[in-house]
Parts: structure tokens; C-alpha cells; sequence
């Protein structure tokens, strides 16, 4: 008998991380750790594609952070860094107001209605960053999270001839020593594609498998993209293309990430905008709640609007019993005082 993979009564919404859930980058607390020049680094960063070119070389500017780091590794300023490390720089992160707890606030907006319970409406949070993964698990918003994207280092590579060995010595003076995973803006989009299709929830589906629409564990409609710029039109175009919502943040005390913002909206980008204060009463959490609602409202429309169309009507009998015989004479009978033609 054919089935559809899920009930879609889920709703997702998909964070950016830097500037969106935090107000500068992530990597902060590790470089104070250090003692390493934050804004150096990311000159020099920003500078990195520009003077490989007079050499000859092509370098992917969404890497080039994660090359000077593992430069920074080798060179001795970033001397033993290894996963842990960045795992406990992530506890010293500090978030947005309102954050972490607002993230199990809107879990709790999608089960305010009695309707929205009856269908068993939830929320999931997933982020989706050009960060670091090992510092996001860290931080303290990762136990209130669905899932996690994010860039990851591997130490202890794996050495020439390591096939036909049968064991590999590891070092305890572990460092980070290669990229393993690179997320950036555009492969955030086949991230957004893996919660689409359930892939992270049931690794038999294969990200690039064709499937129906009705298949899919998290509609597209179903999701809201909360970022903070232009970095994340991709993105945003992938959700609100599909029926979703985009959403842009910005930090208060920055005009010109208003402006930004504004002019993503004028564009067409993004359905709305607002500042990066997730506290209870903010014109963000408002407006997140109230489309997270309409979409509760849409997920319940169109459940009971299928349960309608695809529920056969009850038997009933061939002959007509006393009571229905005695209503039909009575829906026959003249009205007194009408006029008969």
C-alpha cells in the first residue's frame, strides 16, 4: 500500500549564526584566548585571495579563514589548538537578548491552540553557519538546537599507507591539522535541502534523490530562514522561493545593517526585517510568533481539508426509515397561507 514518508506537521525555523544570533563573529573568544589580534586576522583574511592571485593561485574566499587558521596552527600563534579547545571557547560566546531561551519559547508558539496540539504541530531549530562547528556544539545554545551545519577541522590525518595498517598511533598533542568540512553560503543551500528531504533525520534518502513534494519531511512552506545580510541570499531565495519565509536581522547600533536590511527587503529579498532583541515583547519575536502561527493555522487547514476529502462517507440504508419517510411528507406538504399555480 503506497504511503506518503511524512506528515509534515513540522515547522523549522533556520538560523545564520554570526551577526544573527550573536553580534560579531564567533571566533572571538578564541582568539582573546590566544591573545591573537582579532581585527589583524581578519584583515589579513579578507586580503588573503587578493595577494594569492599575484602569485598565480585561485583561492575560494569562503575557505580562506579556515587556511589561515590551520596557518596560524602551523606557524605557532594558534600552537595545539585542537577540536576541544574550540569546543570550550564556545561557552564563552555571548548571544543576542533573548537568546538562548527564545528558542524554546517559539517551540511553545506552535502549541498554543488547541488545533495545534490535536495535529501535533512541533518546531524544530537548525543552524546553519560558515562558523565552526565544534565551537556552536560548545556554545550554550547547542542543547536547544535540531541540528547543527557548520565547518569542522580534523586532527590526527590519516597517513600515507594508513589502509594497510592495522593500527594508527594518534597523538595526544592532537592539533587541528586539515579542513574536513567546508559549509559556505551556497552549500548552506543543500544543507537547507537535507532538512527539505529528511536526509538528516533517515540517511537511506540521498539529498540529490528525486522525491514528491508530498514526500518530504519539512516543506519548504513550512520553514522560516533567519539571517543578517546579503552573505545569505541564497538562502533566503531557496526558502522564500518555495513558499517559506525569509527573515533579516540586524544589529541595533548599526545603521547601515538597517539599511542593508531595508534594501533586501525593497528587492524582494526577504519578507521583513528587525533588530537582533529576541526578548519576549521585541517587534522580531512578534513577528516570528505570528507567522509561525499562520503557519500552525495552514498545517491544520490542509490536514483536515485532506481528512475531509479522503474519508469515505458511511454506509446508510437502501429504504428510508419512519423518521426520514415522515421529514420528506413534511418538506412536501404546502406551507398554510401559500398559493398554489
Amino acid at each position: 500500500m503506497a504511503t506518503t514518508l511524512f506528515t509534515q506537521n513540522i515547522i523549522a525555523c533556520i538560523w545564520d549564526f554570526d551577526k544573527t544570533l550573536i553580534p560579531g563573529y564567533m571566533q572571538a573568544p578564541l582568539f582573546r584566548r590566544y591573545g591573537i589580534d582579532e581585527a589583524n586576522f581578519w584583515n589579513e583574511t579578507n586580503k588573503l585571495a587578493e595577494n594569492y592571485k599575484k602569485r598565480g593561485y585561485h583561492l575560494s574566499p569562503e575557505i580562506s579563514y579556515l587556511n589561515h587558521l590551520l596557518t596560524y596552527v602551523l606557524a605557532g600563534p594558534l600552537k595545539g589548538l585542537n577540536n576541544r579547545i574550540l569546543q570550550e571557547c564556545g561557552a564563552d560566546i555571548t548571544f543576542y537578548p533573548g537568546l538562548p531561551d527564545f528558542f524554546g519559547r517559539a517551540k511553545g508558539f506552535v502549541a498554543e491552540k488547541p488545533e495545534y496540539q490535536k495535529h501535533e504541530i512541533t518546531l524544530e531549530h537548525y543552524i546553519v553557519s560558515t562558523g565552526i562547528a565544534p565551537m556552536i556544539r560548545g556554545s550554550s545554545i547547542a542543547a536547544h538546537t535540531d541540528g547543527i551545519w557548520a565547518c569542522e577541522f580534523i586532527e590526527n590525518p590519516l597517513q600515507p599507507g594508513f589502509l594497510k595498517q592495522k593500527e594508527l598511533a594518534l597523538s595526544a598533542e592532537a592539533e587541528i591539522a586539515q579542513i574536513g568540512l567546508v559549509i559556505d553560503n551556497t552549500t548552506k543551500t543543500r544543507a537547507i535541502f537535507e532538512i527539505n528531504k529528511g536526509t538528516n533525520k533517515n540517511p537511506a534518502i540521498d539529498v540529490n534523490a528525486m522525491m514528491d513534494a508530498g514526500d518530504r519531511r519539512i516543506p519548504f512552506q513550512n520553514m522560516i530562514y533567519i539571517a543578517d545580510g546579503p552573505s545569505d541570499v541564497p538562502s533566503f531565495s531557496v526558502v522564500k522561493g518555495g513558499g517559506g519565509r525569509a527573515f533579516a536581522v540586524y544589529n541595533p547600533a548599526e545603521s547601515a545593517e538597517f539599511a542593508q536590511n531595508d534594501q533586501l527587503r525593497q528587492t524582494g529579498r526577504i519578507d521583513h526585517y528587525g533588530p537582533a532583541d529576541y526578548t519576549a515583547t521585541s517587534n522580531t519575536t512578534q513577528w516570528l510568533r505570528m507567522h509561525l502561527h499562520q503557519m500552525c493555522d495552514r498545517i491544520v487547514t490542509d490536514r483536515e481539508a485532506a481528512v475531509a476529502q479522503k474519508a469515505a462517507r458511511p454506509p446508510r440504508h437502501l429504504n428510508a426509515t419512519p423518521e426520514e419517510e415522515a421529514a420528506k411528507r413534511a418538506a412536501k406538504a404546502p406551507k398554510q397561507g401559500s398559493f398554489l399555480e
